[in-house]
């Protein structure tokens, strides 16, 4: 009979959840993973990060084919799309990954448990599979079963017409009106996707910019360089409802004037944030604490839940819902259970929009630095100055870094431009240790690179940029 006792038992088979058990079997404590999904990796590799990312990278090349190669002295003839092909290839791209981590587990003698989880207190575990159920016992019990759509209750998903993140990359022909609900990072990206396909896009926004509660520059910079592809916006504005039969629907808009308009669409995304998913789990019988507002997980900073032995990561708890921001709970989380010391530095996780330009942050914006009365100095710097961005045909966009005022300790940082996704990783780690804006002017960047643009960024909040 196969084990059904371990020393930590992990629920949910996303980021946060494989890599805590990845690290707690790394440090030498018996492991298993509690997965409902066919395949390991959760939203984040099966139906989000990856996927899509598959698909942003094979439209832009497609984008780039149809109006950027002339121009680099390249001349082909109009290419045609294969969207067959192009999700073959997405799926190709998941299948490697899910494959990977499968042997990972095998490798590192984790026990992967098909079906679905349910608490029965005590340190005991119920999972139903196909063989019927089994109960598993473990002193410490990580609960990271990550997040799910919103659904908009007058706007009900139906997989056809009204659909979400899930089903919008899945599209087995290019809408002719796709009409996204929400600008967000998922909403704007997949509206990026199907726009470079060939779309018309309309994303409706309900507040009066893009990307909510990022820096106002980045936000206003990025939805310019979307519209110059030829997605349209509606800020300030809801959707109200959905009428028509089969085929194209009128989606009713109303703006905060009060004035209403209807839209058609033959697809709608509906990209209004997600919330943390723990149906059926049983943690309300438990008696696990959650906050009223979001409903998640009440956690102290060892991760622990209301309930002795019981743990919550991920989409689960407080932070952004983030796969990055999972993992590396995850990791802390293995690690304080082993009794090692785990940490998370919520300051300085960096978010992403990985549209082109791509749009990166981390730290504080400007306006959370007015409204908490911080002293600071700004540096900004132009990709337009850049010549590594110049020849490469991507020059739009900025890098601007906040630093103390007093001391130069850099507070935050504000991206959009080409491949921001990675250039925001040096100024996060600069702030990990504390460091200031001159410690990134006062290092050598090699030329021509766009990590040029940070450092003259750093330059900048001195007044002293060199090619500005």
């Amino acid at each position: 009979m196969a084990d059904t006792k371990f020393d930590v038992l992990v629920i949910g088979g996303g980021p946060g959840g494989y890599v805590a058990a990845l690290r707690a079997s790394q440090l030498g404590l018996s492991t298993a993973i509690v997965e409902q999904r066919e395949t390991l990796g959760g939203t984040c590799l099966n139906v989000g990060c990856i996927p899509s990312k598959a698909l942003l990278d094979s439209s832009e090349l497609y984008a780039r084919t149809t109006g950027e190669l002339a121009e680099h002295g390249i001349v082909v003839g109009q290419p045609k799309l294969d969207l067959k092909k192009m999700h073959e290839r997405k799926r190709s791209v998941v299948a490697k990954m899910v494959g990977g981590l499968k042997g990972l587990m095998k490798t590192k003698k984790v026990t992967v448990l098909k079906g679905t989880a349910r608490l029965l207190g005590e340190g005991k575990v119920a999972v139903a599979g196909d063989g019927g159920e089994q109960e598993y016992e473990a002193p410490s019990i990580v609960l990271a079963t990550g997040s799910v759509p919103i659904e908009l209750p007058f706007l009900e998903f139906d997989g056809a017409t009204v659909v979400s993140s899930t089903e919008a990359l899945e599209f087995e022909k290019v809408p002719e009106h796709l009409v996204v609900v929400g600008a967000g990072a998922i909403g704007l990206e997949l509206g990026s996707v199907w726009a470079r396909l060939g779309s018309r896009v309309t994303v409706v926004e309900i507040m009066p910019e893009i990307l909510p509660g990022w820096d106002a520059q980045v936000s206003k910079v990025l939805r310019r360089e979307l519209g110059r592809q030829g997605i349209e916006f509606r800020l300030g504005q809801k959707v109200t409802g959905i009428s028509g039969g089969k085929g194209r629907k009128q989606v009713a808009v109303q703006g905060n004037d009060g004035d209403s308009s209807k839209l058609p669409a033959d697809r709608v995304l509906v990209a209004v944030g997600r919330r943390p998913y723990y149906d059926g789990l049983g943690i309300e019988a438990l008696g696990i604490a959650t906050d009223e507002k979001n409903a998640r997980i009440v956690v102290d900073d060892r991760f622990a839940t209301s309930v002795a032995g019981v743990y919550a990561i991920g989409d689960l708890i407080h932070g952004p819902m983030l796969a990055h921001k999972a993992e590396d709970e995850g990791i802390a989380v293995a690690e304080l259970i082993a009794g090692k010391p785990g940490h998370v530095s919520y300051a300085t996780i960096p978010g992403v929009v990985y549209t082109w330009p791509e749009a990166a942050c981390t730290g504080l914006t400007e306006e959370q630095l007015r409204e908490d009365g911080i002293a600071y100095r700004t540096g900004s710097f132009n990709f337009a100055a850049n010549g590594r961005a110049q020849a490469m045909g991507a020059a739009s966009g900025f890098v601007k870094i906040l630093a103390e005022e007093a001391s130069d300790r850099v507070l935050g940082a504000h991206i959009v431009g080409p491949w921001a996704s990675d250039l925001i990783a040096e100024i996060v780690t600069v702030m990990e240790f504390g460091g200031s804006a001159e410690d990134i002017a006062r290092t050598v960047h090699a030329h021509p690179t766009l990590t040029e643009v940070v450092k003259e960024a750093a330059m900048a909040v001195d007044e002293r940029a060199i090619h500005a």
